[in-house]
């Protein structure tokens, strides 16, 4: 955990005690809140074009979380949990290699009234309007394909005020965060906090936000770099809007500016607009559509090195259990096309998903998979998800 995080964890930990501690004539006014729960996740995948074409895998996420509420309606909590992953890719009777790891998901502790919350260590932050091709995801970095929607916190310090015309304000802090996120091209300077903002106001039939973003990226590790700088400011700009009529229309735009000439990285522009709609056929027919345009430029929205993607995403419930998806994607630069279907199946807490994909050896969106992508060529999947 980040030093600087440490007191502050430590001195909200000793006010929660302190609380913990009160006799029951004390202030607080209801029962203390605890509980215990994990998810397991087990999966199978055979890939014929890998050189391992067989990775099997386990994850499991224990959490616990803990609240209390003082007089006034007043919340305190914390949440922690750990994230443990292990993979074994093998061919067989021949190669074999495998992975894992253990550290912390989230670690949090959070102030909360009715209208204002305050939201202290490693946690997750997103918001936008857009589905799945979001410009917006400055601080996660979720697979669209992934049902487990899993991706890694940040350490930060968030602040969220809520107006009662259901306007809302947002303030952050990051420190202590190195890896590139989602569209993040250059890893990020530990060592100097992170700052930004967001407001979000009601507008007819919707809502629409500005969000504002300060870094220092670090490029002192990459070798496609001639100067080596631990400080390069970058600043982000990011409007999003969204809109209820008969179907739901959004807009969801990224510009991202770095105060230092780095060629076509010195700026970088995302903008995404999609349409989704439920068809009363059935049991409901929801399909989305949207389309994304990316541009890496040395002069702000010049679009030189312009990549363009289009989405559709279907989703039907073929029973009260049962789900079938799909997602095609298509990349108009290079003219290919990436398919992903999936069934889901829900038994009480265990959740079966048969995954089936074909796609080109090189996946073009590596924002949207990390650097490791395991949906890239043609194969299948199995997952199965315990949840206690």
């Amino acid at each position: 955990m980040p030093g600087i995080f440490s007191p502050i964890l430590v001195f909200i930990l000793f006010m929660g005690s302190e609380n913990i501690c009160l006799p029951q004539d004390s202030l607080r006014v209801s029962a203390d809140t605890i509980s215990i729960n994990g998810q397991l996740s087990l999966w199978a995948n055979y890939n014929s074009n890998n050189s391992l074409p067989v990775i099997a895998g386990g994850r499991y996420i224990p959490a616990i979380y803990y609240g209390i509420r003082t007089r006034g309606n007043k919340l305190i909590d914390l949440e922690a949990s750990a994230n443990l992953y292990g993979t074994f890719a093998f061919h067989p009777f021949d190669e074999a290699s495998s992975d894992g790891s253990l550290k912390p998901y989230r670690l949090w502790m959070r102030y909360s009234s009715q209208q204002f919350e305050v939201r202290l260590g490693l946690q997750k932050i997103n918001f936008g309007s857009a589905s799945i091709l979001r410009p917006l995801m400055w601080f996660d970095q979720m697979d669209p394909r992934d049902p487990l929607h899993l991706t890694d916190g940040v350490w930060a310090l968030l602040a969220r005020y809520y107006f009662l015309n259901n306007a809302n304000v947002w303030l952050w802090g990051l420190y202590g965060n190195y890896d590139p996120r989602a569209w993040e091209m250059i890893p990020t300077n530990k060592k100097i906090p992170e700052f930004g903002g967001r407001i979000q106001i009601p507008v007819p039939h919707g809502e629409a936000a500005f969000s504002y973003h300060h870094r220092n990226a670090d490029n002192r590790g990459m070798i496609i770099f001639n100067d080596y700088l631990e400080k390069i400011p970058e600043d982000r700009f990011g409007f999003d809007a969204r809109w209820d009529l008969e179907a739901g229309f959004w807009f969801e735009g990224s510009w991202t500016r770095k105060r230092i000439n780095l060629g076509t990285l010195t700026n970088q522009e995302i903008f995404n607009a999609g349409i989704d709609y439920t068809f009363g056929l059935g049991n409901g027919l929801y399909i989305a559509y949207e389309h994304l345009i990316l541009s890496y430029d040395q002069k702000a929205f010049e679009f030189a090195n312009r990549t363009s993607f289009s989405l559709l995403m279907l989703s039907y419930p073929t029973g009260l259990f049962d789900k079938l998806g799909a997602i095609v994607y298509y990349a108009w630069t290079n003219k290919t096309i990436y398919n992903f279907v999936t069934w889901q199946k829900q038994f009480d807490n265990l959740v079966l998903y048969v995954m089936g994909y074909w796609n080109p050896d090189a996946y073009e969106l590596r924002s949207l998979t990390g650097s490791r992508n395991m949906f890239s060529g043609k194969g299948i999947q199995l997952m199965f998800v315990f949840n206690h």
